[in-house]
């Protein structure tokens, strides 16, 4: 698995390096935010400390959740029951306090990585020479050969333009799509229309997907597809 450190003690970082390649990982460090918030959009799982010299590490963990859905694990020197809350608010998937044995932490990392991957849509091929293919999200599947939604086993009526919004929020499902990233995928690159369509799209697909709870919005930024909690 690809890590990112962000750590800025150069002692910690590389006995941490060593140890997570001992291991078998492929590991990447940084020592500020600034950096982090680059790297994290180009790994597979995140060691998060919070002591950074430029950006404090539970803003690093909003910004990198706000465009991404990489696990990540806060491994820090803060102890408080507050400072837990605000992790995990920011969207931190799990807390650890140092100092640490590795064995917790490999054992935090496989957790975390079982509960990411459980959630994440499960995409098979179908049809000859895997021609189309079937994503299921929880209880939604959605068949983008055919063109088919169901949700729960029930079919789904979408019009052309809620299928391709959907289809666009799905393939990358818990990643923030920006407004203007989905206007020019679902309608094109020329379109001059009111960016109003967008949000009327989004509410009626909300509706016929259950409940608001489906897509998340991100103010300034777009939307994102997840499970209801």
């Amino acid at each position: 698995m690809q890590v990112l450190v962000v750590e800025d003690d150069t002692r910690i970082a590389e006995a941490l390096t060593e140890a997570l390649q001992r291991f078998g990982h492929a590991v990447d460090w940084v020592g500020s935010g600034t950096e982090a918030l680059k790297a994290a959009l180009c790994t597979e799982f995140v060691l998060l400390d919070l002591g950074l010299p430029d950006l404090d590490g539970q803003e690093v963990c909003r910004r990198i959740r706000e465009k991404s859905t990489v696990p990540i694990i806060a491994v820090t020197a803060r102890a408080q029951e507050l400072d837990r809350v605000l992790l995990f608010q920011a969207g931190a998937d799990d807390y650890l306090v140092k100092p640490y044995s590795m064995r917790e932490l490999l054992a935090r990392m496989d957790a975390v990585a079982r509960r990411v991957h459980a959630s994440a849509p499960a995409r098979a091929h179908s049809g000859a020479g895997g021609a189309g293919e079937l994503y299921v999200f929880g209880p939604l599947s959605v068949d983008m050969r055919t063109r088919q939604v169901q949700m729960d086993g029930r079919p789904v009526h979408l019009t052309r333009r809620e299928f391709d919004l959907l289809a666009a929020l799905l393939v990358d499902a818990g990643a923030v799509h920006g407004r203007e990233d989905l206007i020019n995928e679902v309608w094109d690159s020329n379109w001059h229309g009111s960016t109003r369509t967008l949000d009327v799209h989004i509410g009626s697909l909300r509706s016929k997907l259950g409940g608001r709870e489906w897509i998340h919005s991100v103010r300034g930024v777009g939307f994102r597809l997840a499970l209801p909690v």
